[in-house]
This record gives structure tokens, sequence and C-alpha cells, in this order.
């Protein structure tokens, strides 16, 4: 169970569709030295929101192996602990009550358009790809939102202000993002009812008390649009760290259809102690590939060690 005089808590937040590579691994190993380098506690939270992508036998496969590399957990997970649930596809009562928070706020408004209708517009797009929405259907009158209804049910978008939204990352340096040019107007539910990440993580984060959040470099536009969230639910935001993405020799960015790069074929040739050696050399956290434990890594962590460009694995170290 975790314990609560802590003042840093991390967590791990992984999405079980499949099994860890490598730069889910980075990312568990980072976030679980930083918080214990810094006397702190780690949560385990499954990222579950679209249940059938994402099967129960996969969370249990990610627990044994992060237990297997030695990334222990203070609470959540299958054990459980006194901030759950910590499975987002049991919490849909918890998101609808922030979700209708924001509604009262007059935020919110039904979005009718497609994907393949966004990605044919000419809109410019975020850093990871996403389409940032032009507000096609930001102003509809309540005629034109009853008619659309007959024949499509809308996703629901949160509105955001002409405002530049400024905070430090701890691995990154000082960010900066205008939620309007930068991100436009966000999804809050997709048209099946299923809550969308924005909202899930901040809520979540905010009720298991995490104030660190490490996570991949892709994430990193992602921080501005919680943050907003995060004020406009009047709930305390963590730090953030986004840690550079791991990529394949090739320059790939690594991905759970790597099979190479799974966990499942990489424990069949390395021990717990390799992987994490490897995995610390990559990331500057010690001078060559030895092996490790990750307790013995604590007293060498720095956020200061971490390089801030992706990192391309060298030929040969996996």
């Amino acid at each position: 169970m975790a314990n609560e005089t802590f003042s840093t808590k991390g967590r791990f937040a992984p999405s079980p569709s499949g099994r860890l590579h490598l730069g889910n691994l980075a990312c568990s190993l980072l976030a679980w030295l930083s918080a214990k380098s810094q006397g702190g506690s780690i949560v385990l939270r499954i990222e579950d929101l679209d249940a059938e992508r994402c099967p129960r036998i996969y969370a249990q496969q990610l627990e044994q192996d992060l237990a297997w590399l030695g990334l222990f957990w203070d609470e959540g997970g299958s054990s459980g602990g006194p901030n759950g649930p910590y499975y987002q596809s049991e919490c849909g009562d918890i998101y609808t009550a922030s979700y209708k928070k924001l509604q009262e706020k007059g935020l919110v408004y039904p979005c009718f358009c497609s994907r393949a209708q966004l990605h044919a517009a000419s809109a410019p797009h975020t850093s990871d790809g996403n389409v940032i929405y032009p507000g096609t259907c930001r102003d509809l009158t309540p005629e034109q939102i009853a008619e659309k209804s007959k024949t499509k049910a809308p996703a629901y978008r949160v509105r955001v202000p002409d405002e530049v939204i400024r905070f430090t990352d701890g691995c990154m340096g000082p960010h900066s993002e205008n939620l309007l040019r930068d991100c436009g107007d966000f999804y809050l539910r997709r048209g099946d009812g299923v809550f969308a990440y924005q909202l899930a993580v901040v809520v979540d984060d905010a009720r298991m008390g995490v104030t660190e959040v490490v996570r991949g470099a892709d994430l990193l536009s992602s921080t501005a649009r919680q943050l907003y969230l995060y004020r406009l639910l009047g709930l305390p935001a963590p730090r953030f760290a986004h840690c550079p993405l791991l990529l394949a020799p090739d320059g790939r960015r690594l991905s759970k259809r790597d099979g190479d790069q799974s966990l499942e074929n990489l424990r069949e040739k390395y021990t717990p102690q390799e992987i994490v050696g490897k995995l610390a050399f990559a990331y500057g956290l010690q001078p060559e590939p030895a092996p490790r434990t990750p307790e013995s890594l604590i007293k060498d962590f720095a956020w200061t060690k971490v390089p801030k460009t992706d990192i391309c694995l060298p030929e040969g170290l996996f």
C-alpha cells in the first residue's frame, strides 16, 4: 500500500493492448527511478479505456513483466489500494461526474465531424499528428444539432480559449503552447460514449494523488490541454517530465508490433538486470551497458543525464 507521507508519487500508466516493448520499459524505468530517487512511491494504473482492445490478460502479463524487471509498485493494479479503481474501464461514473462539471460551465459541445473529414480538411496538425480542430461544430444551433443527431451520434469537445499555457518540463525544459492555435478544441468523449484520454488521465492522476508524471516525449503536446482541464476542474496539477523516445537502430519508432523488441522475446535472450543495464546505458545513466538492478540505479539517476532528443538504439545493443 502507498504511504501517503511520501512527497512524490509517480505512476506507471500503461495501455495493455499488447506486450510491453523497450520504449514502454524505458519510460517505466525512468518513472520509477525519478520517484524513488526522491523517496517517493509509484502507482500502477491500467489505462484500458477501450476495453475491447485491452483484454485483462494483457494487464496481468504486464504486471508479471514489471515485477520480473524489479519495477515494483506501491499501490494499484491487481493488488489495489486506497485510491481505486485502478483500471480505467471501471471508472465511468467517476469520469461522468467531472464531465458534467465541464458541461455546467457551458464549455462542452457536440461534434459530428468524422476522422476522415478532419484529415481531408486543410486544417493544421499538432506535433503528434492530430488535426487542430477548426471549430466546425463549435457554434451549431440547437436545430442543427437535433437534425445531425438523427443520423450520427456526436462526440463531445471542450472549448479552449486563445491563451498560452507555459510550464517547465522536468526533462525537456521550458515549453509553451497556445491552446486555440496549437491544440484546438479537443475531445472529452467519443461518439460511442468512451471517455477520452485527456479527461481520464487528469481525473485519475488527481484522485490518486500523483505529483509527478513521467511519460514519452510524444505526449508532450498533451500537457497544455491537461493543465487546462486541471484548472477548469479545480484539481492540483502534477509536475511533468517527458523522456526522449527510443528508436530502433534504423530510426523507426518502436511499437507493440515490433516483436523483436517486445519483452516476450527479450525475456528469452536476457536477464532482467541485462535489460535494465542496457536501458540505463541508452539513457545516459551509466557509461557502459553493464547489468544493473533498478535499486542500484537510484543513486545514479538525474534528469540532467537524460538526453533531450530521441535515442536511436546502437546496433547490436539488443
